[in-house]
């Protein structure tokens, strides 16, 4: 295949991708709000939240009682006021290693981002709205 070609081949490509971003940003356009999710997340913005909240202690605890409208409200408080959070499951709100789904269940209701799962404990982190 001469440069010629391949130079064509690149073209055709990036005219593919470029279709594709305007697609992606129409039907992002269409729902009217940004969704940041994990896969949204950039990495440098992962490290820094994975960083941040290292070295500090879980701010929420969820116990037996599970996610009540209470922790789900204690969650909202703290992302408006830190941007970031970070929380524990205790033994007693895990029933056989369903952390992760219960952790993208508050991420979901609490329009954030889940940065990290390790063990019974995660990292939320949300954009300070405008």
């Amino acid at each position: 295949m001469s440069c010629e070609g391949k130079a064509a081949e690149r073209t055709a490509c990036g005219n593919d991708m470029s279709k594709l971003r305007q697609a992606n940003t129409v039907a992002h356009e269409k729902e009217g709000r940004e969704i940041e999710s994990m896969s949204e997340l950039t990495a440098g913005k992962k490290r820094f939240v994975k960083r941040t909240l290292s070295g500090e202690s879980p701010t929420i605890l969820i116990g037996k009682g599970g996610v009540s409208e209470e922790v789900l409200k204690e969650v909202e408080k703290q992302l408006e006021k830190r941007k970031m959070v970070k929380v524990k499951l205790l033994g007693m709100a895990v029933k056989g290693g369903e952390t992760k789904q219960i952790a993208t269940r508050i991420a979901e209701r609490t329009e954030a981002s889940l940065v990290e799962v390790r063990g019974h404990t995660f990292m939320l982190y949300r954009r300070w709205k405008k």
